[in-house]
């Protein structure tokens, strides 16, 4: 049951039969929409919320798995209650959603990468077709800040993360930019690496790490319903990170091509202390991520931070 959403939600009984105006919980049962992607991560950060292993206060999850591209574009319609998108389309609807503190998915010297079936330079690489996950990943900015040219300036198709592969395989394009767990099994693909955008970062930003995605809340709760939402949310990477034996085998059946060994490595690259919170650090490598890409002419203004509280 999604509730009506024509109602704003106060919290307080209208019509309470003892007639005493009482406060309700915030959390008096309350569906709501969580939009993540398919990908092992992020089923590791929702592991608790999916199985209700932690007290859920009322709130029920309607789990949506769609890959980031699309929910970075039902974001700027405001479509999902709760959802992970890409830091890079944060610029795009911070006017309709807030930053949750948890749920970064940060590349700390390690991120998305271009791969090729031989390794290709910048400068062929400008030349070249380029498969990537969308235009509004953070991986897609990251791109454009290395070869430094814009969107318009490069040639490229934008294909589903999980087919990336196949269609450089296929000559359909010459380079991959691959995200997700692509960045540990490239290599049984028989696929080279021509750069890695997270090291890349770490080595031109004074070692901040790249910040990827992150979890938003939509404006329409109100602030009291967005801690209570943001803690549990919270509780849940913290159960998994505390609970990693059962978590990780959860998360695999969302992994391709991955045993589990592999996908206990990959969760530990994007859920960790970065993930429980972002920290200064983690913050300040979104400002400095989103002022490059306005400095840059590449978003359309530049971005204040509002995380909630």
């Amino acid at each position: 049951r999604i509730p009506d959403r024509r109602r704003p939600f106060s919290g307080f009984c209208s019509t309470p039969p003892c007639g005493c105006g009482t406060m309700r919980s915030i959390m008096h049962e309350r569906a709501l929409t969580l939009g993540h992607s398919p990908d092992p991560d992020d089923a590791f950060m929702f592991y608790a919320l999916a199985k209700e292993l932690i007290p859920m206060h009322g709130f029920r999850f309607e789990h949506i798995l769609q890959d980031i591209q699309t929910l970075n574009e039902r974001a700027t319609r405001g479509e999902l209650d709760i959802s992970a998108i890409s830091i890079h389309a944060y610029a795009y609807v911070s006017d309709k959603y807030a930053l949750l503190p948890s749920g970064a998915s940060m590349g700390d010297g390690y991120g998305p990468m271009l791969v090729a079936k031989r390794a290709l330079t910048p400068a062929q690489i400008r030349q070249a077709k380029i498969a990537v996950p969308g235009t509004m990943t953070s991986a897609f900015l990251a791109l454009q800040f290395w070869l430094g040219c814009p969107a318009q300036e490069l040639h490229y198709e934008v294909v589903p993360f999980d087919q990336i592969f196949q269609a450089v395989h296929q000559g359909r394009a010459e380079v991959g930019l691959i995200i997700h767990e692509g960045q540990l099994t490239y290599a049984r693909e028989g696929l080279e690496v021509c750069v890695d955008l997270g090291v890349w970062w770490g080595e031109t930003q004074d070692g901040l790490p790249l910040p990827l995605g992150g979890n938003v809340i939509h404006k329409r709760h109100a602030p009291a319903v967005r801690k209570q939402i943001s803690d549990l949310l919270t509780a849940s990477i913290r159960y998994g990170l505390d609970h990693r034996a059962e978590a990780v085998p959860y998360a695999l059946q969302f992994a391709r091509d991955m045993e589990l060994d592999l996908a206990d490595r990959f969760v530990g690259m994007y859920v960790n202390q970065l993930t429980l919170d972002y920290g200064e650090r983690g913050r300040e490598s979104i400002r400095r991520f989103l002022g490059l890409g306005y400095e840059r002419g590449l978003l359309p203004h530049r971005q204040e931070l509002e995380f909630v509280t």
